[in-house]
């Protein structure tokens, strides 16, 4: 069965040219009268659904403007859409994820007509949540009688070692950002009709290269935000780009926050004589004496050695704590001597345990 075209402006009961300060007069109080919380006549809770879903058009400037535009004329339109694939595909090797997050709503509690129209053309879009890479973060908002909106806040993932995160280091890549079409300025149309260039959308994937500094310091979890590197709004500023650090699992290090740790195997004469051991850290080896009778599990501290402080000047330490390492066979000699050495001590370790 087709769907009904729905008039939005009857809905709300204002004219076609009203502002949006009427649009939102009108939509306060018909909300109020019919909330369902308020008002629980039979009814009342589907008026209130489609009071809600003629705002979120009529008052999105973007949304509005596709929708006057397009008309009756909104099934072709998303028929061409349709006809381009429907959803984006995941990034492919070597592509950033790129997420949004934000508050565009969940387009289940709209009609089939707001769905088809706007949830599977606009959901794709930065702000909706129908794309698999695609969120909102930050939704831009348009400047007050400007008609210029700011581009979104995007953010990205990036993984580094933890080498990287201890000197800092530069990485270039690139992203595939949604940005509005060159071509209808983020429209959707041009003379009355789907733009050819993004199809209607009013959207293109572009790719971005970077080149971004990340500081020394940084952690998983860390926020590195590069400004004006964001996506590109519609005749405003460019957002800002914010990257997500994961740092790498080390072979050899640990991390605690500016400490990291190491644990350092030794042999059992090393441990009972005293022994200097080199010893590798993020700046590279260093000498470290061992002290006779260093039982396994003694820590050792390195003061300096650790994460540089992201915030603050100086850094944490290294910590190396002592593992001693037994042959696991013995040689003939080796264990003759380990007898002599046996017969030799008379003092009894576990004595304390009765």
């Amino acid at each position: 069965m087709a769907l009904e075209y729905k008039d939005y402006y009857k809905i709300l009961g204002v004219d076609k040219n009203a502002d949006a300060k009427a649009i939102k007069q009108a939509y306060r109080r018909l909300a109020r009268k019919y909330h369902p919380d308020i008002n629980k006549t039979k009814g009342a809770s589907e008026r209130f659904k489609e009071i809600n879903e003629a705002n979120e058009v009529l008052s999105d400037p973007e949304k509005r403007s596709r929708y006057d535009t397009l008309g009756p004329d909104w099934q072709r339109y998303a028929q061409a859409d349709a006809g381009r694939g429907g959803a984006h595909r995941g990034p492919g090797p070597g592509d950033f994820r790129v997420e949004y997050s934000g508050d565009i709503g969940d387009l289940g509690g709209f009609s089939e007509f707001f769905r088809t129209f706007f949830g599977d053309l606009g959901a794709r879009r930065p702000g909706g949540r129908g794309a698999d890479i695609f969120e909102s973060f930050g939704r831009a908002r348009a400047e007050p009688d400007s008609g210029r909106v700011p581009g979104q806040d995007v953010q990205a993932s990036i993984e580094i070692t933890l080498e990287e995160a201890f000197h800092g280091a530069r990485k270039s890549f690139s992203l595939l950002l949604e940005e509005s079409c060159a071509t209808c300025g983020g429209a959707g149309h041009t003379d009355g009709r789907p733009c050819p260039t993004c199809n209607g959308r009013g959207w293109q994937r572009v790719p971005r290269d970077l080149d971004v500094k990340i500081p020394a310091g940084v952690k998983t979890g860390s926020r590195v935000r590069v400004s004006g590197e964001g996506g590109r709004g519609t005749g405003g500023a460019r957002g800002d780009l914010y990257l997500t650090v994961t740092v790498a699992e080390h072979p050899l290090f640990q991390r605690r926050g500016e400490d990291i740790e190491i644990e350092l195997p030794i042999t059992a004469p090393e441990a009972a004589l005293g022994a200097t051991i080199d010893v590798p850290t993020l700046k590279g080896k260093v000498s470290m004496k061992i002290p006779p009778g260093t039982g396994s599990g003694r820590t050792f501290r390195l003061p300096g050695y650790g994460m540089p402080r992201l915030k603050g000047s100086g850094s944490g330490d290294e910590l190396v704590r002592i593992k001693i390492v037994l042959p696991a066979t013995l040689t003939p000699s080796e264990r003759e001597l380990y007898e002599k050495l046996k017969a030799l001590r008379t003092d009894n370790p576990r004595a304390y345990l009765g």
